[in-house]
């Protein structure tokens, strides 16, 4: 067994906690990056934001490039899923609060 595979057979809710940390963790690394490069395009966003946003910038790229990952399947699943949807758009919602545009000086 790979030690990847061993890190994401632990499972919360049908979903690896190994991808849940890495994700936090990765976005958490790029958020002053992430934030400095906004700035520059006039968009204040504040780095505790980027770790909101995590996951509904997740679902959506997953969307984009056609990989399907199981949180993608039950998030698009119109007959089901609905606390993963709520959670989903709340951390959206959460993470657009406080994105101000910067207005040329």
């Amino acid at each position: 067994m790979l030690p990847i595979e061993f890190l994401r057979q632990f499972r919360l809710g049908g979903y690896a906690i190994f991808d849940f940390v890495a994700v936090f963790l990765g976005m958490y690394l790029l958020a002053p990056l992430l934030s400095k490069l906004f700035l520059k395009l006039r968009l204040n966003i504040p780095k505790h934001n980027w770790l909101f946003l995590a996951l509904p910038i997740g679902i959506l790229t997953h969307m984009l490039v056609g990989n399907i990952t199981p949180m993608t399947r039950d998030f698009l699943d119109l007959g089901s899923g609905y606390i993963l949807k709520i959670i989903i758009l709340l951390l959206l919602i959460r993470g657009l609060r406080g994105i101000k545009i910067v207005k040329k000086k």
